[in-house]
């Protein structure tokens, strides 16, 4: 187990470069100035000269990325240029919330997600089977933003039983677990456990379908086990599968929450890009990408990691 874990960090040091690479090309590639939106209009050619040297835009871009990524190897990815903060705090604080939600809407997403896969993949082909199909592909067609604007609609502006913006009371970005501030999470988290738990029940659906067809079931009902002995293996030969598939869409979560934390501004990676992105924050918006790039790289090594321990073929082969 050791050996393979060593070989999945050594595989993943030169993707995690690639992913500094791409991250910082794409950036620049943007059309326009960073420091425009915090040069005044009558600002001096002194001036915009100091700022340009400040954040290293005098340089080539070669040198600008090899700064940037050895700076970013000691927990240093620059200042914000709109907010004069350290990025790696504001990063930091906003990874925090967006994980805090991802977790939860990928819990919910997961826990009915395995259960429409489950009862589908049984009685395929009955009625609960259409049924569970067809909330799973509705999961997956529906536009979130557009969900997220129809529970804040019914839910806090028609029924007003819960909040429509913010992680806290008044506003607050500060994070209790108390119900004040849990009432805050749900209609977002709801909204963002559609899509994984559609993708979830599918696969699910799929899998218990096909192992329900394999010899070792048939096996074990001719050895006499029935009912949740059958289940019991049924769950074992999918959890593998299943967890894979609950780690890559917690990382999508994370990374693909902007229009999600935009509607309901909730305070996280997906509101801070959108801000990042109209400001032309350079150095927020490349802090922000970088670390939802290494943070899924490194959540795909530990869900292979997991899944081995699961099913000790996976190490084998």
């Amino acid at each position: 187990m050791l050996a393979y874990l060593l070989r999945r960090v050594v595989y993943s040091l030169p993707i995690m470069l690639g992913v500094a690479l791409v991250c910082f090309g794409l950036v620049h590639l943007a059309p326009g100035d960073p420091l425009v939106s915090i040069l005044p209009p009558d600002a001096s050619q002194e001036l915009q000269e100091r700022l340009t040297q400040l954040y290293g835009f005098d340089r080539s871009l070669p040198e600008q990325f090899v700064s940037w990524v050895w700076r970013a190897l000691q927990g240093d990815l620059g200042t914000s240029i709109a907010s004069s903060r350290p990025v790696a705090t504001e990063v930091l604080t906003a990874v925090v919330n967006t994980l805090r939600l991802a977790l939860v809407a990928t819990l919910i997403g997961f826990v009915f997600g395995c259960l429409f896969g489950f009862v589908a993949g049984y009685f395929r082909n009955s009625w609960l089977d259409r049924l569970a199909s067809m909330l799973s592909v509705l999961g997956v067609s529906v536009p979130h933003y557009w969900l997220g604007m129809v529970l804040v609609i019914v839910f806090a502006a028609q029924l007003n039983w819960l909040p429509a913006t913010g992680a806290g009371p008044g506003g607050s970005g500060d994070w209790a677990w108390n119900w004040d501030h849990v009432k805050h999470m749900i209609l977002p988290a709801l909204t963002m456990s559609v899509i994984p738990m559609g993708i979830i029940a599918r696969t699910v659906r799929a899998l218990v379908a096909e192992l329900l067809a394999q010899e070792f079931i048939i096996g074990l009902k001719a050895k006499g086990l029935t009912g949740f002995g059958v289940f019991r293996h049924v769950v074992k030969n999918a959890a593998p599968t299943a967890l894979a598939v609950m780690g890559l869409q917690l990382g999508y979560l994370l990374g693909g929450s902007i229009l999600i934390e935009t509607v309901f501004s909730w305070p996280g990676t997906g509101f801070l890009l959108n801000s990042a992105i109209f400001q032309r924050d350079l150095p927020l918006l490349q802090g922000t990408i970088l670390v939802l790039a290494l943070f899924f790289v490194v959540l795909n090594m530990v869900v292979d990691v997991i899944q081995t321990l699961l099913d000790p073929r996976i190490a084998r082969a």
